[in-house]
């Protein structure tokens, strides 16, 4: 978890300088590489979720069944 905590605060500091970039220069590669990286973290959230849900409730609730 705190590996995922300080990944966020990283991802936070990239949109923020990438959005200050886009708005200061206005090249639209800022722009898509703030979004590409957005994409990209909602991809990973989405696994560490699904990861979670399986050892919180499908390894767990198998463990009932042996």
């Amino acid at each position: 978890m705190l590996i995922l905590r300080l990944y966020l605060i990283l991802v936070t500091l990239l949109l923020v300088l990438s959005g200050g970039m886009y708005i200061f220069t206005g090249q639209r590669r800022y722009r898509d590489f703030a979004w590409q990286t957005v994409r990209f973290t909602l991809l990973l959230i989405l696994v560490f979720g699904l990861l979670f849900v399986l050892e919180r409730y499908v390894l767990v609730g198998w463990r009932v069944f042996l």
